[in-house]
């Protein structure tokens, strides 16, 4: 359509691609409408229920549980092969043509090829551009919590010592193998691969350790610190779920690496 995608890229975007529009340079113009419906008709996405989640982050003084609205949820991550699709109908995006701005030094490192394998080394600006082309947006992690918490047979698993320490032993894998191709055992929802295949982006990654509760943030500047916000997590036995959030938590919005892939949702 003629017209710079800058929307896809959400606020924290704005500024940086308004800085990279004053410079000529464009920004991941939206997908045409024929080759939108392609790949929507192939991503399979899950209608996830309305519900109420316990999260492991800090939550209002109260603790009253954080509600969730229903949504859904892409049943896989994305894969090698989807996201090969997609920089091929935005070149923009491909490896060296994406500008460091939105795509630091890393960027698609392990290459693409037409494999299940799900896609890593992207940035949550090329994530963003992704999922806006398939009509939907990163999950929020409460949505992206709520969703994890469940196994087969629950909604919420996370008390059950066995189902925590499967997900430890998963973690504990070496990273520096090959990815098996994405399609692992359902849980009650219906989604795949939440847990032993990849870390995922979020939407809203960089706040994951900023209490929004301003009565209790004291000093809101400490909060944005690792050592601080983790004071306010909550079931401190589900490290796998804490070392997600300190994970992301580490990254700016241009980084990426080998382990990290992501799904959308709507």
């Amino acid at each position: 359509m003629g017209q710079p995608g800058w929307r896809h890229l959400g606020r924290r975007g704005e500024e940086a691609a308004r800085r990279q529009a004053r410079h000529g340079q464009p920004g991941g113009a939206l997908m045409s409408l024929a080759t939108a419906l392609t790949v929507l008709a192939g991503a399979a996405y899950v209608a996830m229920p309305a519900g109420t989640l316990n999260s492991v982050l800090a939550r209002d003084t109260d603790r009253e549980p954080t509600r969730i609205a229903a949504f859904e949820l892409r049943e896989t991550p994305v894969t090698r092969a989807e996201f090969r699709r997609f920089v091929a109908a935005h070149p923009e995006w491909q490896a060296g043509r994406a500008p460091a701005v939105f795509a630091a030094a890393g960027y698609l490192q392990q290459g693409l090829d037409d494999t299940a394998a799900p896609v890593t080394g992207v940035s949550w600006f090329a994530a963003q551009a992704y999922c806006e082309s398939e009509g939907a947006r990163l999950p929020t992690w409460y949505e992206w919590e709520y969703a994890a918490a469940a196994d087969a047979t629950r909604t919420d698993a996370r008390s059950d010592p066995a189902w925590l320490a499967r997900i430890l032993g998963w973690y504990a894998r070496p990273a520096n193998g090959p990815l098996p191709n994405v399609g692992g055992e359902r849980n009650v929802y219906g989604v795949r691969d939440l847990h032993g295949l990849v870390w995922e982006w979020v939407d809203d990654f960089n706040a994951l350790l900023v209490n929004a509760d301003s009565r209790s943030a004291g000093d809101p500047d400490k909060l944005k610190f690792c050592g601080a916000g983790a004071i306010d997590l909550q079931d401190r036995q589900n490290y796998a779920v804490l070392m997600r959030v300190a994970l992301l938590s580490s990254l700016s919005a241009a980084d990426s690496t080998g382990s990290l892939g992501f799904r959308c949702a709507r």
